[in-house]
């Protein structure tokens, strides 16, 4: 009885010294993506590719893999508004996502447009709740971007998880069709150029 107590003490105690990680603002998690992204990124070797769903294996895309050739970069454009990604650069798969305040000056909503390889572009709103500094989550717009609320195969999530250095991307685009989860994502994993 008494170690059990201990123990129930000891767990309380631990819990309240972790500090609970406050909601990142928009334009907070703009400007932390602008700094840990910004550059190029080569895709890392078929052996790192892990927790994709084969995306990595595409005949226009597994010629990146280990290579020194670009598999995404980001830029800032617009005089510093926007974080222009640029994925899969060169190849048929090439698609670019722009991440954006709804208003540069007093940014109430980060917001992105992915132009996509299904020849659609779905509009994306920063998930501030799910988000953290290495783990950056943004869900289809529903209410203002038709093709999320739709059956037409399209990205519905973005998940850009990041290694606690910085040095190593795991993109994540999640497909939904016909209104649900697909199977097959577009998952991939870089390294930042040296």
């Amino acid at each position: 009885m008494r170690r059990g107590l201990f123990s129930a003490m000891v767990a309380i105690s631990l819990a309240a010294a972790i500090p609970v990680m406050a909601e990142m603002k928009p334009k907070e998690a703009y400007d932390h993506m602008v700094k840990v992204l910004s550059g190029e990124w080569t895709m890392s070797p078929a052996d790192k590719q892990i927790g994709t769903t084969g995306a990595h294996l595409h005949p226009a895309v597994k010629r990146l893999l280990g290579s020194d050739r670009t598999g995404v970069a980001y830029k800032v454009i617009g005089r510093g508004a926007t974080l222009q990604e640029d994925l899969l650069p060169n190849t048929m798969k090439q698609m670019v996502t722009m991440y954006y305040c709804d208003n540069f000056h007093d940014c109430q909503e980060l917001q992105a447009t992915h132009y996509c390889a299904k020849q659609n572009h779905p509009s994306f709103v920063f998930n501030a709740k799910e988000s953290t500094p290495t783990h950056l989550v943004f869900d289809c717009d529903e209410e203002n971007s038709e093709v999320c609320d739709s059956d037409e195969s399209h990205i519905h999530h973005i998940i850009l998880d990041l290694s606690d250095d910085n040095n190593h991307l795991k993109s994540s685009y999640i497909a939904y069709k016909n209104g649900e989860r697909a199977s097959k994502h577009s998952i991939y994993h870089f390294d930042r150029r040296k």
